[in-house]
Order: structure tokens, then sequence, then C-alpha cells
């Protein structure tokens, strides 16, 4: 393992062999090999490595195996956690962890206070939109910029952005305003912010740890998200019950996101690596240009919208949980979190993969089977199982994806790439939502909720095998593409 990037008592703009993390042109801030004679830091052992001549008249020194017993299986199985021994990754992650329970909770607190101000369900669909089209420009249009500019400015700049939203609506209920257009214009605003840093932050996890603990980073990133989608619906339900509820949701939200924008500001300077990327419109069509010449980036994209289209069954919940399971709707949306949970504390062996692609259609396919399973599934217990084991799997494929997405693609194209990523994963969902009501409308629940994932996992499976590229893709050959 590199460790020279690893906090070896330096300081935070400082790698191990004394040179400055910052981000210039050609140099990385993961740093470089350990040179020879430094301090070897964390995880380096103290017995001669293989090929060392041992002192004269001293037996060879043999490498130690590798533990074979049930604690060292466990061990390797639970989670890498080497990424939080930068500094630089553990403020992000915990930052970034505390402020998705406050965005999560504002994500249910907006549409029950829309509702609880217009009393229909119209405006709080109005609401969802109105969020996802400045995701879906500013994404695309964000990731550009950060190809362009000093990633760390740019994510403060758009971070504050949507904090700015999150105090505007703690203010609007603080005064009663009770305008629904109002936040609305907020909601959208706070997309466009949100879209913006989101882009930037997926293009900074590389350059800020090294290659070979990518994998564990996001690892760690999706882990502690699905954490926080299950505590912060749970935080929200129990706020906007209590009288003023709304505010203490806002200001909540408010205070958690301030931890991120503490770990934004202790970043170090994060330049474009290569030459200066074109902005604008033309660097948008060619980030477009390069995904669409480059299968391996084009069929990881592809694989995750056939799995949020076909086969995401969350607008199907609320039929299930009234006409088949007779309650349960909480339980039916928190599970597949529950999985990804579960899976992200079992992880260890992720990193260790190198045929990335294959592991990535084999979790598209579990993802699939699972919830074709559970559309046949008559009991709400047998419904939640199914719906943890696809989290799991939904955990694993969004690793491989965002590792493969963030280590080849070049760092110049990074933050336009991460720009569709965000545009993929938000848009997905709601395609699928929009699929799946439309199917359940005109045929039946069974059909729409697993008819259309037996066809993601044939559409995968042949997708896969036709494009060799990424079906061959090998994580530890691989060079980032041109």
């Amino acid at each position: 393992m590199d460790t020279a990037h690893l906090d070896s008592g330096h300081g935070d703009g400082e790698a191990a062999d004394g040179r400055a993390l910052n981000g210039v042109a050609g140099e990385t801030l993961a740093g470089p090999a350990l040179a020879a004679g430094a301090d070897p830091g964390i995880g380096a052992g103290t017995a001669p490595v293989l090929g060392e001549t041992a002192a004269p008249g001293e037996p060879a020194v043999r490498p130690k195996a590798p533990g074979r017993g049930i604690g060292d299986r466990l061990r390797r199985a639970a989670v890498d956690t080497r990424p939080l021994a930068v500094p630089a990754f553990r403020r992000v992650l915990v930052g970034q962890g505390a402020s998705l329970v406050g965005t999560m909770v504002t994500e249910v607190a907006i549409p029950v206070q829309v509702y609880a101000l217009s009393h229909s369900s119209l405006y709080v669909g109005l609401a969802g939109l109105t969020g996802f089209v400045p995701i879906v420009v500013f994404g695309l249009y964000g990731g550009a910029v950060a190809d362009a500019v000093d990633r760390r400015l740019l994510s403060l700049w758009s971070s504050l952005v949507t904090w700015a939203v999150t105090l505007a609506l703690l203010v609007q209920t603080l005064l009663g305003l009770g305008s629904v257009a109002l936040i609305l214009v907020l909601v959208a605003v706070q997309g466009a912010g949100s879209a913006i840093s989101s882009s930037t932050r997926g293009a900074i996890v590389p350059r800020i740890v090294p290659p070979d603990l990518v994998p564990a980073a996001n690892t760690l990133n999706f882990t502690v998200g699905n954490v926080a989608q299950v505590l912060g619906p749970l935080a929200a339900g129990v706020l906007v019950a209590l009288p003023h509820g709304f505010d203490y949701a806002y200001g909540l939200d408010a205070v958690l996101f301030s931890m991120s924008l503490y770990a934004t500001v202790r970043l170090p300077s994060i330049k474009p690596a290569g030459a200066l990327a074109r902005s604008g419109v033309l660097a948008v069509i060619d980030g477009l240009r390069f995904i669409s010449g480059n299968p391996v980036l084009l069929m990881s994209f592809g694989a995750d919208i056939a799995a949020m289209v076909f086969a995401m069954p969350s607008a199907l919940f609320p039929q299930a949980a009234s006409a088949r399971f007779h309650g349960g709707i909480g339980l039916l949306y928190a599970s597949v979190a529950i999985g990804s949970v579960l899976a992200g504390l079992c992880s260890g062996w992720i990193g260790r993969v190198r045929r990335q692609g294959v592991a990535l259609t084999l979790a598209v396919v579990g993802w699939a089977t699972a919830i074709a399973l559970a559309g046949f599934a008559r009991t709400l217990w047998l419904a939640v199982l199914l719906l943890v084991l696809a989290g799991a799997a939904d955990l694993v494929s969004a690793v491989y994806r965002q590792t493969i997405l963030q280590t080849y693609a070049p760092d110049e194209m990074r933050g336009r790439m991460q720009g569709v990523f965000t545009v993929v994963v938000s848009g997905g969902p709601r395609l699928g939502d929009l699929r799946a009501g439309a199917m359940a409308a005109t045929t039946t629940l069974t059909f729409a909720w697993s008819g259309s994932a037996f066809l993601c996992i044939v559409l995968v499976v042949v997708a896969a095998l036709a494009v060799r590229p990424f079906w061959q893709y090998d994580a530890h050959q691989a060079e980032p593409a041109e």
C-alpha cells in the first residue's frame, strides 16, 4: 500500500515527503510513491520484504503469509477504513455525512410543508419536478466548470448557495409566510447549487486519496450516505410532527450543513491537473462526446440507467403497503438503504476485485433479481428481506460505477463525468417512478414491479457481453482514457 499521502504528522497541505499539496498541473494530491528512506507510515511492517538479503550468518527472512484464521478473514471482509488516514478525506466524509442527514430531513420536510399549505398532491409533485430540472442543467454545466477552475472554491461557493437556501427555508417558516410559490423557487435554487457541488465533490475524491484507495473511499462515502438516508427521514418524521416542526427541521439542516462547509474550507487548492479545459456548453458537449466514444464509461452509465428505469419499484410502495401488505410503508422505503448500509460494513473485499466490469454487471443483475422476486412476495417480511438484498447489491454496483468513472476518466474530464453521473443518479429513479406508475395504472402491481426487472436483467447481461472492453475491464491494468 502506498503510504506517502497518509497522515504522517504533516499538515493537511503537505505530503509526507514535504511537497505542498497544491494541485498544480501534472501533480495529484495523492502524492508519489514512498521515497527511499522515508518513514513507512501507516500500515507498513517492520520485517524485510520479499527479495531482501539477510545479514551474513542469519537465516533468510520469509515474508509473513496472510492470515487464514477466522479473525483474519473477518478483518479482510470488514469495511476498508484506510482512506480515513487521509485527514482531508476524513473531514470531507464526516462533513458530507452530517450534511446529508440534514438534507434528507429537508427533503422530507419540504413536501410535507407543501402539502400542509396546498392540500394538493399536484403541488408536491411540482416540487419534485422543480428540483429536477436545475439538477439536469447545472449538473452538466457545473461538471464542465469543475474541469476548468479550482474545485475547492467551486465546491465552497456552490455549497454556500445550498446553505443559504436552507436558511431561507428556515426564515420563511419562522415568519409564517405560507407561500408555496416561494418554496418552489427555493427548491429550484437549491437543486442548482446541490447539482454543482455534487459534481465537484465527486471529482475531488481521486485527488485527495491515492488510486488504490479510491474504491474504499467510495465505499465509505456510499455507506455513510445510506446511513444518512435511514436516519434523516426518521428524524424528519419526529420533527415535523412537533409544534413548529418545520422550524426544527430546517434549523437542524442548517446546523449540520455547516460541518460540510468547514470540511470544504480546510481542503487544499485543487486546480485542474492538465491543460485548462473549456467551460460552457462546448465543454459539456466535449464531455458527452468523450462518454460516447468510450464503451467502458458508456456501459457503466447504461447499466445504471437500466437498473433505475426498469427495476426501481419505489413508486409502487404506497400501493403495495395499502393493497397487499396492509401497512409497512416505512419499512419498504427504508429497506434498500438498510441493505446498502449492511453491505458497506462488509465491503473490505470490494477494492480487491480487478474485473470491475464483470463485478458491476453481476451487482446490477443481483439488484434486479432481488427486486423482481420481491414483487411476487405476499408477506411484508419477505418483501423487506429481498429489498434489503437489493440494497446490498446496489451499494456494490454504485461503488464500482463511481470507481470506474473516477479512475478511467482523465482528471481534466472528471468534473464533467461527475456532472453526467449526478444527472443519471437523480434522473434515473424519477424516470423509474414514471415507468412504474404508468405500468401499474394499465396492468397489475406484480407485473409493473417484476416484469420490467426481468427485462433489466436480460438487457444488462446482453449489453455487457457485447461490449467487450467493459466486460474485460481490469482496474489494475487500465490507464485513464485519452
